[in-house]
C-alpha cells in the first residue's frame, strides 16, 4: 500500500476551515514514528511504500529510513537534469521505481511533449529513440537495483497521451481510461516474464 504525501507524517500544512485558499496556514507536526509503532504493535509488519516525491526535508528521509520503508522514484522525472536521483544509477535498493504513475502522462506521451534537452538526455541514457521509449523505460526499471518495479499498463501497451489516466488540477475527464478486452496478449506477458527472469524479478 502506498502512503501518498508521506511528508505529512512528519509535518503537514494546516489551513483554517474558513480560508478560501491555502495561503494562510502553518506547518504542524505530524504523528511521526508513534503512529507506525502503534500500527506494528497491533498489526505486525505492513507492506508499505512511502510516496516521498516533491520537496522533501531531511526529517522526512529520516522517518522513512527509521520505519524501513522504500521510497519512490519516477523514471520520467530523471531526464530534466544530469545525475538525477530518479535515474537508476542513483537508486538505493530500498526503492520502488515507476516508469510513471497515474498522475503522469504515458511514456510515449511524456516523450512527445518533453523538451529537446530532456529527449536528448533520455536518448543518451536509455540508448533508444522516441519510438521505443516505453520499452526502454520498462527495461530501465526492471534492470535497476530497486526492490520493486511498477509499470502502468498503458506503457506495457505503448499507448500515447489519449490513454493518460489523470491530469492533476483538471476537474473533468480523469479516471475514464479503461484497458480494452484482448489488448493484453500472451506476447506482452512473455516479454515481461522474460525480462523479469533475466533481472531476477520472478
Amino acid at each position: 500500500m502506498r502512503l501518498d504525501h508521506f511528508r505529512g507524517f512528519v509535518a503537514y500544512w494546516e489551513i483554517p476551515a474558513g480560508e478560501p485558499t491555502a495561503v494562510h496556514g502553518q506547518w504542524m507536526p505530524g504523528p511521526g514514528m508513534a503512529l507506525f509503532d502503534a500500527l506494528r504493535n497491533e498489526l505486525g509488519e505492513l507492506p508499505l511504500i512511502a510516496e516521498d516525491l516533491g520537496f522533501i526535508t531531511e526529517e522526512v528521509h529520516e522517518l522513512r529510513n527509521a520505519i524501513g520503508l522504500p521510497g519512490m522514484r519516477i523514471l520520467q522525472f530523471g531526464f530534466a537534469q544530469n545525475d538525477s536521483p530518479h535515474l537508476p544509477h542513483r537508486y538505493d535498493p530500498r526503492t520502488v521505481v515507476y516508469t510513471g504513475t497515474h498522475d503522469n502522462d504515458t511514456a510515449r506521451g511524456w516523450y512527445a511533449s518533453a523538451s529537446h534537452e530532456e529527449r536528448e538526455v533520455a536518448s543518451a541514457y536509455l540508448g533508444c529513440d522516441g519510438e521505443s521509449v516505453a520499452s526502454c523505460l520498462i527495461r530501465a526499471a526492471y534492470t535497476s537495483v530497486a526492490e520493486t518495479s511498477i509499470v502502468p499498463v498503458q506503457d506495457v501497451l505503448d499507448l500515447g497521451s489519449d490513454a493518460r489516466m489523470n491530469r492533476p488540477g483538471a476537474t473533468h475527464g480523469n479516471w475514464t481510461w479503461r484497458v480494452l478486452p484482448g489488448a493484453l496478449t500472451r506476447e506482452h506477458a512473455g516479454k515481461l516474464r522474460r525480462l523479469a527472469e533475466i533481472t531476477g524479478r520472478v
